[in-house]
């Protein structure tokens, strides 16, 4: 590549949450994943970041000269972006000779267990990635550079490594699944079936506050888990399942694997030493809610969960009415403000 251009240029991408079909939970390494992972890319729940490039006055000048979350100054998510951006110059080093004005807004809450930090790192490594093609007068082709984008959000945000792929993608190495790898993900690479298209991700929010525990601080404590040895070769044989259910269109077992994943993230947070527990009393109530209702009406509707007591209830488009209907009699009296994300699976990110 070229020098650098001493012009200032911007870059805005708007990035999507994902929401983990099979968990990753445990890390080694620099933001090596434990074991693999498989997530729908989501749609509606997005972070909108933009970025403004300018050279530095000075060679000591800090990276980051200024950052506003949802338009207002945030000092302590400043300080972490700071050290996050000072933490990757070796994959992107241009950004040691310019300083960086961030803006960036959420669709939804942060903090709360509904993969803010993927979408928001993903939107995050987007930009960096085109601000180096730009500043260099070159054409991005954000196809051609994805899996470096992919690589770069890793680095940031273990679980934002996926959010830069539409529809499902995968992070962490599978004998199974072909090309995959502990360095970035990758779409999906066999064929879906057509059962699977379009699918909802109806997010219950029972909170809005910021969760107690970050999910940076669960992965740490994995390192020492009685139980993480099992839980490896479980998420291994879940990946495997998972993949051939996609495959084959076999709904009741991709739900079974989904829901399975989400009890067994939140077990393994309930058995760390020290304990802790996202879930809270509403969360318990809209997953019996739906066992009760899904046993009696035969609907293909499953949840998960995030790092979190928000629930995903996973279901087909052709059941959009009947779910929606069940949800505004029994579920809104358990939520935070009645709320409901309504979003589905979808295109990856796109620039703003």
């Amino acid at each position: 590549m070229s020098q650098h251009s001493n012009t200032t240029v911007r870059v805005g991408w708007r990035s999507p949450a994902n929401i983990a079909l099979v968990k990753y939970w445990g890390k080694h390494g620099r933001q090596l994943p434990a074991n693999p992972s498989i997530s729908f890319t989501l749609s509606r729940a997005f972070t909108e970041t933009l970025v403004e490039f300018s050279p530095k006055d000075h060679r000591d000048a800090p990276i980051l000269k200024s950052f506003t979350f949802a338009g207002a100054a945030y000092e302590a998510f400043a300080r972490k972006m700071e050290r996050l951006l000072e933490s990757i110059t070796d994959m992107v080093p241009f950004l040691e000779k310019y300083q960086l004005s961030i803006s960036s807004d959420n669709s939804f809450p942060h903090s709360a267990g509904i993969a803010s930090s993927a979408s928001a790192m993903s939107a995050l490594a987007l930009c960096l990635v085109e601000g180096e093609y730009l500043l260099e007068g070159e054409a991005f082709d954000p196809e051609r550079e994805r899996n470096r984008i992919s690589e770069i959000a890793r680095l940031c945000s273990g679980s934002a490594s996926r959010s830069v792929f539409p529809h499902l993608a995968v992070w962490g190495t599978h004998s199974d699944i072909e090309g995959s790898t502990d360095r970035y993900a990758i779409a999906f690479p066999y064929e879906v079936h057509p059962v699977f298209d379009r699918w909802k991700d109806d997010i219950l929010l029972v909170s809005e506050e910021v969760k107690a525990v970050s999910s940076s601080a669960g992965h740490e404590l994995m390192n020492h888990h009685l139980y993480a040895p099992v839980r490896y070769d479980q998420a291994r044989a879940n990946i495997r399942d998972l993949s051939r259910a996609l495959q084959e269109g076999d709904v009741e077992r991709f739900g079974q694997i989904v829901e399975e994943e989400a009890m067994t993230l939140h077990g393994l947070m309930m058995n760390s030493r020290p304990s802790y527990m996202l879930l809270l009393p509403e969360t318990v109530r809209v997953i019996h809610e739906l066992r009760r209702w899904r046993a009696a009406s035969g609907c293909p509707v499953y949840f998960t969960l995030d790092a979190g007591p928000n629930v995903h209830l996973l279901y087909p488009q052709t059941h959009r009415e009947q779910v929606d209907n069940w949800m505004q009699e029994h579920l809104q009296v358990y939520l935070d403000k009645g709320r409901i994300l309504r979003d589905e699976v979808g295109e990856g990110p796109f620039r703003v």
